[in-house]
């Protein structure tokens, strides 16, 4: 086989994964987006916590959420997780809630956040959590992936990828004037 089809090969492989990372992260259109998942099943979801309690975002109802799918192994994810750390002190007597959702070891979430001081929840499931992320539009499953939502439970932004603190805290000043 020469090098030129080598190389043929590979820029068609480039190609048709640049292809899917575009169809699979477009924003959906507003009729989809709002099929994706219901207020009552977001808050329905069941996670674990590090110990073993069953949790659903249902008890931060009426709050700002702000939803990271995340992973312990995730190096962009334990990046941006102590700007988190310093918004949801800043924010939470304003009413909002970081919440951090894995597929990962229990044991190693729960040292994770120990170790990295970590100050909002940190929870667990199986394919809970990815499912949860594919209706909340992360159809590829990228780590890591956030989702903030208004006190109702709808989506209000979907960001793939590392969130920087001055964007997120600018969101969250957008997002507290207009409380939904």
């Amino acid at each position: 086989m020469s090098l030129r089809w080598v190389f043929a090969g590979v820029a068609l492989l480039a190609l048709l994964a640049g292809a899917a990372l575009f169809i699979g992260n477009r924003e959906p259109s507003a009729t989809s987006a709002a099929g994706d998942i219901a207020p009552s099943a977001l808050y329905a979801a069941g996670f674990r916590d590090p110990q073993g309690a069953v949790r659903s975002l249902a008890q931060f109802r009426d709050r700002v959420l702000v939803v990271n799918f995340w992973a312990t192994w995730c190096a962009p994810c334990r990046e941006e997780m102590p700007a988190f750390t310093r918004l949801q002190a800043r924010w939470a007597d304003r009413g909002v809630q970081f919440v951090g959702l894995a597929r990962d070891d229990p044991r190693k979430v729960e040292r994770f956040g120990r170790d990295f001081g970590i100050n909002y929840p940190l929870w667990v499931g199986e394919d809970d959590v990815d499912e949860l992320s594919r209706r909340l539009g992360n159809r590829l499953g990228v780590l890591p992936y956030t989702v903030i939502l208004d006190r109702q439970g709808r989506v209000l932004e979907k960001r793939v990828g590392p969130y920087a603190e001055a964007d997120l805290e600018q969101r969250l000043v957008e997002y507290s004037r207009n409380p939904g």
